[in-house]
């Protein structure tokens, strides 16, 4: 098993007073060779928005990108025509594919909002754009790992155009959790939301990742109180 470990202080910030953004990989003006992407995986960003802000009108093509409110909610705009809220709770994927403009939102006027945003490199290019939009109560299971994203439109939760598996894990309790990767090759990115938890020798936590590979199983020791994100990509595509 091979492991890279991202302290949470060590990502990249950048703080534009509306936007807080704390990216796990090289985004916008930082830049660092070391962190490019994690297999497919090219963007994590961690953004708080101020109440009121948001971002204009901008262009996507050929990246999966999905969208995780974690308090709070964004409202959403695009070309195809969507127009409406994620709300904290859901989860929302946009495949770029051919190309695709839009726009997010904070429209509390008092309340910051916090999300992550994920993007994932397609297994195929120039796709028709997609959007979809769900929520992932129903898919809930406490101190357990439960799937909130596959490559399979008719599997739980939402898919993309790439042999991805995400899954989030909401710990009461403490307890020992084994994650098994769905397909060869593919390594897992977990990055813990908030509170605590150990994989093999490495203690994480809140905002901490590890990205881990060439292995077939992962061993979870979580404490009580702890969210956590596991993003299984393919390490070469």
């Amino acid at each position: 098993m091979k492991t890279t470990y991202h302290a949470a202080a060590t990502r990249g910030n950048a703080n534009h007073g509306w936007l807080n953004a704390n990216h796990s990989f090289s985004f916008a003006n930082y830049y660092n060779p070391e962190r490019m992407n994690f297999g497919a995986l090219r963007v994590l960003n961690d953004d708080t928005i101020a109440p009121g802000m948001g971002f204009g009108t901008h262009p996507h093509d050929n990246m999966e990108i999905i969208t995780i409110p974690l308090k709070g909610d964004l409202e959403h705009k695009d070309s195809m025509g969507n127009i409406g809220a994620i709300n904290e709770g859901e989860i929302q994927v946009m495949s770029a594919g051919t190309g695709v403009y839009h726009s997010e939102y904070n429209k509390n006027p008092d309340q910051p909002i916090n999300l992550l945003q994920l993007w994932v490199m397609p297994k195929v290019q120039n796709v028709t754009p997609r959007y979809d939009q769900k929520s992932v109560r129903d898919l809930k299971k406490n101190n357990a790992f439960y799937q909130v994203l596959s490559p399979n439109p008719d599997d739980e939760g939402m898919w993309i155009h790439q042999d991805a598996w995400f899954h989030l894990g909401d710990f009461d309790q403490a307890t020992q959790t084994d994650y098994t990767i769905k397909k060869q090759g593919n390594g897992v990115y977990v990055f813990v939301i908030e509170g605590n938890t150990i994989v093999g020798e490495q203690e994480l936590q809140s905002r901490d990742a590890l990205g881990v590979w060439e292995t077939e199983q992962i061993t979870f020791q979580t404490q009580a109180n702890t969210k956590v994100l596991l993003v299984e990509v393919p390490m070469s595509f």
